[in-house]
């Protein structure tokens, strides 16, 4: 079962002074795929602070996913976070993500999203936008399921589709 956590960093949202739309499609998404959702907050663009939040979301979630902070403003910095907290990254996940947004936007090469492994958990980071949220979930969410049961050692056999 995919126990999951929803992280919006938005200093905004936190503040309450916009709505997390791309939290909201994350859930939906989410339920397209029979995920629990048991964790869900809004934080700051501040690192030390998404990366406590990360580490203690892991504790109970075996998915996180992220949005917003994954651009080149001087406030984001979700990936740094990010990589402070995992122990080995999935590099794979970020350049299908930005491989298949390009096809839509050039702005998708100003992504930087960082996606890994922290204890047993995966945490992906996604875009801030809504629908990119959703494009970029699309894209990763078929190998969810596989890269969790290979993290708890369910080891199959890799080359089936």
């Amino acid at each position: 079962m995919i126990k999951a956590a929803i992280l919006t960093i938005s200093d905004k949202g936190s503040r309450g002074e916009r709505e997390d739309k791309s939290g909201e499609v994350i859930k939906e998404k989410l339920r397209e795929i029979r995920a629990d959702v048991i964790a869900y907050e809004i934080i700051p663009d501040e690192r030390s602070v998404i990366a406590e939040r990360l580490k203690h979301l892991a504790e109970s979630a075996n998915l996180i996913l992220t949005t917003g902070g994954t651009g080149v403003s001087p406030r984001d910095v979700t990936p740094e976070a990010t990589r402070d907290v995992i122990e080995k990254e999935l590099p794979g996940f970020s350049e299908a993500m930005r491989a298949e947004s390009f096809k839509i936007t050039p702005r998708a090469l100003g992504s930087r999203t960082v996606s890994g492994i922290y204890k047993e958990t995966l945490i992906i980071n996604l875009p801030g936008s809504p629908k990119a949220v959703s494009e970029c979930f699309d894209v990763v969410s078929k190998s969810i399921s596989h890269v969790l049961d290979l993290i708890k050692g369910i080891v199959d056999d890799c080359g089936r589709k």
